[in-house]
């Protein structure tokens, strides 16, 4: 057994772009479990644009991360002792535990992960943990697309894209995914199955025009930015927006002005921005759903690993600047 737990901290809040200043690397003593806690091994860490948010010293839907203190993110883990009853050694767990080797959290605040099935355990921080609900939960309840639709989702390759544009087309929908260069491009056509997707790189404006001559119906926000500006205008009445992120304003200081939303009105659209931990029966029905999607193969994914726990901070700011591939995760 390791003799210290090696934390990654917040050290600065940035104004922009996030740096390795704003982290700093430190080791401390293995942190004793009480009654009813396990100690953890973080064995992966997922990396997700959110935490960008927990960086600022703003009002959110979520308190930031203080100076000094671990950086947050969601993590899966073997119990390495337990004073808990629900738990033993080797038991693997998925809780929201930070950027750190080992951590001590009552049983309570853990979820304990299927030892039968074949997935990995990783899976359960991408495809079947948050990511993934996100992605139901935005075209289930908010998106609603019905057979025959078209459903563009942009950020297709990342880790809620690209189950989006999936579920989707298992609802029987034409979707069109949005993407940043011929490599991803492919990947989410040739390997996802979607029937097109474009690169944000080029005229995306005349792309969709060619994709989606009749408009767009359902719209999965996960980018905001230029490729916001050029879907909005292209929505058909009735149309909907599930708004999940704006990756690309994540670092912009200050923020810049939004589209005109003139047409919410004149196409009767409906834009609802959601939070995945707002609906937590979704949690419960994505594990049955998607997980049985994942296991019979029908549902593809991909992850992107950095090694080690002290290239977080390098792998977090390429993740803000589209530099992953798929599910961005540490193994630690």
């Amino acid at each position: 057994m390791a003799e210290s737990n090696r934390q990654i901290l917040l050290k600065a809040r940035p104004s922009g772009r996030p740096g390795p200043e704003h982290f700093e690397l430190v080791e401390r003593p293995l942190p004793e479990p009480g009654r009813g806690e396990v100690l953890l091994r973080h064995r992966v860490l997922s990396l997700d644009p959110y935490m960008r948010g927990r960086m600022d010293d703003a009002a959110s839907y979520a308190k930031p991360v203080a100076l000094g203190e671990v950086m947050e993110g969601e993590c899966v883990a073997e119990v390495l002792a337990s004073h808990h009853p629900g738990y033993a050694p080797g038991d693997w767990v998925r809780g929201a535990r930070g950027w750190q080797t080992h951590s001590a959290a009552h049983g309570s605040t853990l979820v304990k992960l299927p030892s039968t099935g074949g997935v990995p355990p990783s899976a359960y921080l991408g495809v079947l943990g948050m990511p993934g609900t996100t992605a139901w939960v935005g075209v289930t309840e908010i998106g609603r697309p019905k057979p025959g639709e078209v459903f563009v989702v942009s950020a297709a390759s990342g880790a809620v894209g690209s189950v989006a544009g999936q579920i989707a087309k298992k609802l029987g929908c034409r979707v069109i995914g949005i993407a940043g260069g011929p490599e991803k491009c492919r990947y989410v056509t040739e390997e996802l199955g979607f029937d097109a997707c474009l690169d944000h790189r080029g005229d995306l404006g005349a792309a969709l025009d060619e994709a989606c001559p009749e408009g767009i119906d359902v719209y999965f926000e996960n980018v905001g930015g230029a490729v916001q500006e050029a879907v909005f205008p292209r929505m058909r009445s009735f149309g909907r927006i599930a708004f999940c992120g704006t990756v690309a304003t994540y670092n912009v200081r200050p923020l810049p002005p939004g589209p005109n939303l003139g047409a919410l009105v004149k196409k009767k659209l409906r834009l609802q921005g959601f939070i995945v931990s707002d609906h937590p029966q979704a949690w419960v029905e994505w594990q049955r759903i998607g997980g049985a999607w994942v296991a019979e193969g029908s549902l593809r994914w991909r992850e992107d690993r950095a090694k080690g726990l002290e290239n977080a901070p390098e792998a977090f700011i390429g993740l803000l600047e589209g530099k992953n591939f798929g599910k961005l995760v540490v193994e630690i």
